[in-house]
């Protein structure tokens, strides 16, 4: 008996391989994305519990938000994608002259 792991993969055709190869990738897809979201849901449930103290601050959650809303757009919606940009130049601006 040896403490060596067995090579399965090399046992198994090309096609095996690459399927159980994929469904590993994916697993860590999987893994990450629910990582994020619980993570997402922390910041998220900082945003509504916390009040604004500024108007930096709004801006910070009202960017959060417009991320959120952009992120959802269609690449063609230029004209939405021109706006939320707008305003996330209007904040900087609006934040630097405070």
């Amino acid at each position: 008996m040896t403490d060596e792991p067995l090579d399965l993969d090399g046992h198994r055709g090309i096609e095996a391989q690459k399927a159980t190869k994929l469904r590993r990738s994916l697993a860590v897809l999987e893994n990450n994305a629910r990582r994020l979201r619980d993570q997402q849901a922390v910041v998220e449930n900082e945003l509504l519990s916390v009040p604004a103290a500024s108007w930096p601050d709004a801006a910070a959650k009202a960017r959060y938000v417009l991320n959120l809303y952009a992120a959802g757009l269609s690449p063609e919606d230029s004209r939405h994608r021109a706006l939320v940009a707008a305003i996330f130049e209007d904040f900087a601006r609006l934040t630097r002259e405070a």
